[in-house]
C-alpha cells in the first residue's frame, strides 16, 4: 500500500547533499521516536515533516520547530501517543493539532485536512487521508512541502522550486487564500523579506490591498505574534525599503511612524539589531514626543514586562537627545533603579534615534557591560544592632534616606553620614 501511495504522490527522491541536510531533522531528539509510534502502529500510516522546518532545511537555515501532518484523525493520533507514553497536549484540537512533547521538546501533529468553510479568521475543518488536498489548503508554495524521515519530498506545487528561485507564490488565487485568513497579508511579508528575490507581481498587490480592511477581522494577539516573527527573523532594512511593504505595514500598524528608522542602518545598529528583542524594536517604531506609544499600548494587549518597558523608554525619550544626560553617574542611577537590561536598551535607543555613535557612548555601553549592580549595604539589622532602633515606619523612613543619600552620593555613603541620619 505505503508503495502505491509514494507513485500517486509524485514522490521526488532527494540528491544526497538534500538527505545529508535532512539528516539534521532524522536525528533531532524525538524524531526517530515519534516516527516509530506512528508507522509501527498500522502500516498504512503516513507521517512527514511539513512546513517550516522542510522550507528551513531546504533553503540551509537553522530551523527551530516541527511540524508533522499524519493522514489519520486526531482521536487516533492521541491514542498512538498514549500507547507509546508520550506526552502531549490539545494545543488546536479543533483543528486536528495536537502537540507531543519528549524530552521538553515539541512537536505538532496535525491530521490531513480540508477547509469546510472560513471567515477570515476562523477556519471549520473537515479530516481526510488525502495529501494533496492537505496541500491546497495551505497559504503559500513554499509552506507546502512535506517531507519522510528520509528527505524524500512531496510536492505538489512546485515549492521546493520556488523557493530556489525566490520566488513567493500563493497556492492557487491570491485573494481566496487572503480571504481564509487576512493574518496570511502580514505571513506574506515575513516571508517576502526573507525569501523572495523577485518584486511583488500586480496581482499579488491587488489583492492585499483589496483585503486589507479584513485584517481588523483577526485578533490582536495573533497580529502581535506575527509580528514578533517579523521582527526577529527579517532584514527591517528591507522592509524600510520596499515601498510595498511599507505601504501595507503602515495600513495595518499606522502607529509605525518611524518606520524609516531602519532604511540606512551603520555597522553598529545592525549588530545592535540582531541582538534585540522584540519590544525593544517596537519601542523604535512607536516612541516619539507624542502620545503614540500611549495609544499603542492601550490598543493591543503588550505583556506587562512589555510594557513596562516601552513606558520606561518613552519616559526617557527627550533624556536621549542630551548628551549631558549620559553619563556615569546617571546611568549608574537608571541601572540600580531598573536592572541592565533596561540601562543597555535606553543606550542603544539613544543610539538609534540620534544616530550618532560617539566614543562616550560607545566607552558607558562597554563600561556597563562588566559593571556590576550596586547593592545598598546597609541593612534595617545594622541599624537595630548599632543605633538601638526598633523595627517599624521610623526605621523604614531612615532607610529610605540612607538610601537616596547613598544614591546621590554615587553609591558612596559615610559612618559618619550614616550616624547623622540614625540618631536623626
Amino acid at each position: 500500500m505505503k508503495n502505491i501511495l509514494k507513485k500517486i504522490f509524485f514522490r521526488e527522491e532527494n540528491n544526497s547533499l538534500i538527505s545529508k541536510s535532512f539528516s539534521k531533522l532524522k536525528n533531532y531528539p524525538g524524531v526517530i521516536k515519534i516516527f516509530q509510534a506512528f508507522e509501527n502502529f498500522d502500516k498504512d500510516i503516513e507521517i512527514r515533516f511539513v512546513g517550516g522546518c522542510v522550507r528551513k532545511i531546504l533553503n540551509k537555515d537553522d530551523f527551530d520547530d516541527i511540524d508533522l501532518a499524519v493522514n489519520i484523525e486526531p482521536i487516533k493520533v492521541k491514542s498512538i501517543l498514549i500507547q507509546n507514553k508520550i506526552n502531549y497536549y490539545e494545543s488546536g484540537i479543533e483543528h486536528g493539532t495536537i502537540t507531543a512533547i519528549i524530552n521538553k521538546k515539541k512537536f505538532e501533529i496535525t491530521s490531513l485536512r480540508k477547509d469546510v468553510s472560513t471567515d477570515g479568521r476562523h477556519a471549520v475543518v473537515e479530516f481526510s487521508n488525502d495529501w494533496e488536498q492537505d496541500a491546497y489548503r495551505r497559504d503559500f508554495t513554499i509552506n507546502s512541502i512535506y517531507s519522510d524521515i528520509d528527505g524524500n519530498l512531496f510536492d505538489p506545487f512546485d515549492g521546493k522550486k520556488d523557493l530556489s528561485s525566490g520566488l513567493l507564490k500563493f497556492i492557487g488565487s491570491a485573494e481566496k487564500r487572503i480571504q481564509e485568513d487576512y493574518l496570511r497579508i502580514l505571513r506574506y511579508l515575513r516571508f517576502f523579506l526573507i525569501y523572495s528575490k523577485i518584486n511583488h507581481t500586480v496581482k499579488i498587490k491587488t489583492a492585499i490591498l483589496k483585503n486589507i480592511a479584513g485584517i481588523k477581522k483577526v485578533s490582536k494577539e495573533r497580529l502581535l505574534d506575527e509580528l514578533k516573527k517579523i521582527f526577529l527573523n527579517c532584514n527591517l532594512e528591507k522592509l524600510s525599503n520596499d515601498k510595498f511593504c511599507s505601504e501595507v505595514m503602515l495600513l495595518i500598524f499606522p502607529e509605525f511612524k518611524n518606520l524609516h528608522i531602519f532604511k540606512s542602518l551603520n555597522d553598529e545598529a545592525l549588530e545592535i539589531i540582531k541582538k534585540k528583542d522584540f519590544t525593544f524594536i517596537l519601542s523604535l517604531l512607536i516612541i516619539d514626543e507624542t502620545d503614540n506609544a500611549d495609544y499603542f499600548l492601550f490598543k493591543y494587549n503588550l505583556p506587562k514586562q512589555s510594557r513596562e518597558k516601552v513606558i520606561f523608554l518613552k519616559n526617557n525619550f527627550q533624556n536621549i537627545f542630551s548628551n549631558n544626560y549620559f553619563n556615569e553617574t546617571n546611568l549608574k542611577k537608571i541601572y540600580y533603579e531598573t536592572n541592565k537590561h533596561y540601562l543597555e536598551d535606553l543606550i542603544d535607543f539613544k543610539i538609534f534615534k540620534t544616530k550618532k555613535i560617539s566614543k562616550k557612548i560607545i566607552d558607558l555601553k562597554n563600561f556597563f557591560s562588566h559593571f556590576p549592580k550596586p547593592i545598598f549595604p546597609i541593612k534595617a539589622k545594622y541599624l537595630i544592632d548599632n543605633y538601638n532602633l526598633k523595627e517599624g515606619v521610623a526605621l523604614g523612613q531612615k532607610l529610605n534616606k540612607l538610601e537616596k543619600m547613598w544614591i546621590n552620593n554615587n553609591f558612596k555613603i559615610s559612618n559618619k553620614e550614616i550616624e547623622i541620619i540614625a540618631r536623626d
